[in-house]
């Protein structure tokens, strides 16, 4: 290999910032007296460059249909966005059977605030909090985007900057849990319950307002037809309603697991999508 070859790999490299020094900061418990005393312990990893100072924040869930994942499984995300000169928080949350969704959605959003009143301490903007997740994990930051009058405000009132999701599960999941509780949809029963009014209330399409901040939905052409479905009649109804700021794109050829492994390559199109994304919201609102 000549010396040039190797100069240039090594300038693309430092170019995209793959040399970066960053601080990463494990397992800080992000539930306190002032979350609901029945949440379980949950912790939070935080990925910031080195000298960071005011950047924006990605949150983000992981995935696992409701049941399993773990933080530790996602650091080449977050070393590889933080390289991107971002802040990312990375958080576990309840999963079934021991827990329900309804102790996720309020875990995920104690982590949320969490992050809104810490972040500074590590170089993130408490104003520029964008929540992100990845499957079932993108179901609770759509619960987050479209339920943001839950979140606390920052001392200049914002609450959220904009959701990013990640091929997303369950954007209609009563619609899915009509037709499947008793087939394929049996096995979320134990996140979700059998009771209709519950697969309601945590399903997001059904909350959609004229505040909702800007979303960006990613979604691969090859995902499973429950996902694509739900994201139809979501969109259908965001048409319906003339709310603005709401963008979905997809991915061809891709399938669900890759949707996420794809952040592997920090050339890929997704992080174009997504740096470019969070880039235009903060141009827009600051």
């Amino acid at each position: 290999m000549s010396k040039i070859f190797l100069a240039l790999i090594f300038t693309f490299l430092m170019s995209s910032c793959a040399f970066q020094t960053l601080h990463r900061t494990k397992d800080i418990n992000y539930i306190s007296a002032n979350t609901q005393q029945d949440l379980p312990n949950k912790n939070l990893d935080v990925y910031a460059p080195k000298k960071a100072s005011n950047l924006p924040v990605l949150v983000f869930f992981y995935g696992g249909s409701w049941k399993s994942g773990k933080k530790e499984m996602y650091h080449f995300l977050g070393n590889r966005l933080a390289r991107r000169d971002l802040i990312v928080v990375i958080a576990d949350y309840p999963l079934s059977p021991d827990y329900q969704i309804c102790t996720m959605q309020e875990s995920a959003l104690a982590a949320i605030n969490w992050t809104k009143d810490h972040i500074i301490e590590y170089g993130g903007d408490p104003d520029r909090v964008f929540v992100s997740g990845h499957s079932a994990g993108g179901h609770l930051a759509s619960l987050i985007a479209v339920k943001e009058d839950e979140l606390k405000p920052s001392e200049n009132g914002k609450k959220l900057a904009g959701s990013i999701l990640i091929d997303a599960a369950g954007l209609d999941m009563y619609g899915y849990l009509e037709e499947t509780s008793e087939g394929e949809g049996k096995k979320y029963l134990n996140a979700f319950t059998d009771d209709p009014a519950v697969w309601k209330e945590y399903s997001s399409m059904y909350f959609l307002t004229d505040n909702l901040s800007p979303m960006l939905i990613l979604e691969g052409e090859r995902t499973y037809p429950s996902i694509q479905g739900s994201r139809e009649r979501f969109m259908k109804r965001i048409e319906e309603k003339g709310i603005e700021d709401v963008t979905a794109k997809i991915y061809p050829k891709k399938k669900h697991i890759p949707m996420i492994t794809q952040f592997l390559w920090t050339g890929g199109r997704v992080y174009k999508d997504v740096l470019g994304f969070i880039e235009e919201v903060t141009d827009d609102q600051f």
